[in-house]
């Protein structure tokens, strides 16, 4: 072996061993994300209603648990804005990021540590509804003890109402929440929905036959 050779060989282990090195001692950037969901009044994701029973009648009370954790390194000021919706209303657009057009009822807000999950009951119920020519109509939302009025949220024979929640997030570069988050050069957004039906809004909590 002659000594060119001997020379590109000591360069060659010495490059493989400096990108060796730096691969082991340099920590991978950790990812950065949140989470949001939704648990059943026993704080399962199952039997979200009594009886598994999807369809709603007015005072029947419904309780589930709001969740969000915090994966970004650091403390993070998040709103889960609560939007009524049907089957015609546009969810968030995942491949766009943007939320859904649908109003907004009411918001959860908090302050939230580096890897901490934040859970808060809501307690809801439809107080007020009416059935005009095939439409259900629910004019009000009871949330946590707190009577919403909505302007306009109808379903086709009471069929396929929902509820959607979208985790925002603050911005300090924009004083303002905007809905999802940035991270690793990118923005990603995070939402939740549950179907029901009302397809007899009439003031009972018994079965229908």
């Amino acid at each position: 072996m002659n000594k060119r050779t001997v020379i590109v060989l000591f360069i060659t282990l010495l490059i493989v061993f400096e990108l060796t090195a730096y691969v082991v001692t340099t920590p991978r950037p950790t990812e950065q994300f949140f989470q949001v969901y939704i648990l059943s009044a026993d704080h399962t994701a199952a039997g979200y209603y009594p009886n598994n029973d999807t369809n709603m009648r007015i005072g029947e009370s419904i309780t589930w648990y709001l969740g969000v954790t915090d994966n970004m390194g650091t403390m993070q000021l998040v709103s889960v804005r609560i939007k009524p919706s049907n089957a015609t209303i546009k969810p968030p657009d995942d491949n766009l990021g943007v939320e859904s057009p649908a109003p907004v009822i009411t918001d959860f807000a908090r302050f939230l540590q580096n890897n901490e999950t934040w859970q808060t009951p809501l307690v809801w119920s439809i107080s007020n509804a009416t059935l005009t020519s095939g439409s259900t109509r629910i004019l009000n939302l009871e949330i946590n003890n707190e009577t919403y009025q909505i302007s306009d949220w109808s379903a086709r024979n009471g069929y396929n109402f929902r509820l959607i929640f979208e985790l925002w997030t603050w911005q300090t570069d924009s004083n303002a929440f905007v809905f999802g988050w940035n991270a690793n050069g990118e923005h990603r957004i995070a939402w939740l929905q549950v179907w029901f039906n009302m397809t007899n809004p009439v003031n009972t909590t018994s079965p229908l036959p």
